[in-house]
Parts: C-alpha cells; structure tokens; sequence
C-alpha cells in the first residue's frame, strides 16, 4: 500500500529552523523527522513512500540521493573515481520525490498525486508527526467501517497545568492531563481513491476541501489513539521530541 507523506509546506511557526531546511527535515537525534515518520510506516509493512514536495523540496532530494552512499561503508580509488560500496545499512524503501507545487496546499498537493494513487486505497500523513500508532490496527478499522476515508484522532499534549487556591496561597499545583483535551485530527489518514472526487484545485485544505465533507456525509471514521502522539509545530515541540528520542524507550521508535 502506498504512503503519502505531505512535506511541502512553509513550517512558519518553526522559522529558526526552516529558514535553511524544510520542516520534515529538521533533525532528532541526527535524523529527519521525516525519517522517523517513514520507519513507522515500514515497521509495519509499508514501505513505498510517496513524499509530496514544495518548499525547499530540492534539500529533501539532495538527502535522499546521498542517503545509500552516506550509510555505508566504502573504498574509493581516487585515481579512477571508482567506488565499492560495503556494509550498506540503507533502509529498504522505495520512495517517489514528487514536486506538488511551492504553493500548492495540502488537498491540492494529493490531487497532484492522484494519477499515481486513484485505483487503490491509500494513506497519508503530515511531515511534522509521530505517534506509537499501529498501522495494521488503523487499516483494520478503516477496512471494517467502509467508509471513504479514516482520520487518527488524538488528543494533543497539555501545554499548561493548574492552580487551585486557598485564599492568596497556592493550596494545590496540578499538572494538567493530557486526557483533559478535546480530540484533534492526528494525521495518519486512510483514503479511498474516490477521495479525489472532492478535490478540485491547488489552493484547497485538506481539513475543509475533504474532511469536513466527508464528516456531513457520514464517510469519515475516527481512530481513537489514546497514547502517544506529538507534532512539531515550535522549537518548543522539537526539544519535546528531542528529550523524548535521548531517553531510554522513545515512545514513537516501535521499530527495533
């Protein structure tokens, strides 16, 4: 089954860093995010990636050209310029870098694809989020609910705790439950191909051109994921995910 990954955006929010680099490809633990996203779908099985270009789409290449020669080991004779490659430790992955478009939106951006998409079911995530998501179990329950398309609802991270009072003191400082949030749409999407039906141009949202029409027509599911989901919207968010990844069990690594 192929997966789209959606990396073509600005990532304004994140402009420290996406300045030099598109957001997808803004490093935890010396990897792209964007890596990480892929060794979740392949963990489970799926590993033809479909990554839907835009801004700074060219770095995004210039990695993935490079990544077979960077991950292996090599003898060069510089007189000849011939190279044996050993040890390569390269994932076994098949990725299309498809240019979709530097302004292109995000249901603008999968209508681009649908020549390489429109007769079979599909899925589709961001570029900027990771969760310990089973994919096998998300197919499952899109498969039994035939519906037209299933987005992953999570509940985002609690940003702030709370204070209760006693008077003028501080009686109790609760740390706020993530569970205490409203669900949003996580990413992690599964389409049928008559999706493309809805679509029309570049310049349509894939929450509003999509989503929402589905939603009034009772063809869009929802996937409760009650564990862990996090995006990375602000350097907030990637030191975040940084922390996470220098711990012992990162809780998005399902793959050994």
């Amino acid at each position: 089954m192929k997966v789209v990954i959606l990396a073509g955006g600005l990532g304004t929010r994140l402009a420290e860093e996406t300045e030099i680099i598109p957001k997808p490809m803004v490093e935890i633990g010396g990897r792209p995010l964007l890596w990480h996203i892929m060794k979740i779908y392949a963990h489970y099985g799926y590993k033809d990636f479909y990554i839907a270009l835009g801004y700074k789409g060219d770095y995004i290449k210039r990695y993935f050209l490079e990544y077979y020669n960077l991950n292996s080991s090599m003898t060069i004779n510089l007189q000849d310029g011939h190279v044996d490659i050993h040890n390569n430790a390269a994932e076994d992955w098949i990725l299309h870098l498809m240019d979709t478009g530097l302004d292109t939106m995000t249901a603008g951006r999968i209508k681009r694809l649908q020549p390489w998409l429109d007769n079979e079911t599909f899925m589709v995530t961001y570029g900027d989020g990771v969760a310990n998501l089973n994919i096998k179990e998300l197919l499952e329950f899109h498969k039994s609910h035939k519906c037209l398309a299933t987005v992953t609802a999570v509940r985002p991270p609690a940003r702030f705790g709370s204070l209760r009072f006693q008077g003028d003191l501080v009686d109790e400082f609760l740390e706020k439950s993530q569970m205490e949030e409203g669900w949003i749409n996580g990413g992690f999407l599964i389409f049928e191909p008559k999706i493309f039906d809805y679509l029309k141009g570049d310049d349509e949202v894939l929450e509003v051109a999509l989503l929402e029409k589905l939603a009034s027509e009772g063809q869009l599911a929802a996937y409760r994921h009650y564990d862990f989901w996090q995006c990375m919207d602000t350097l907030r968010d990637k030191y975040r995910l940084k922390d996470l990844w220098d711990s012992v069990n990162p809780p998005w690594k399902v793959w050994n």
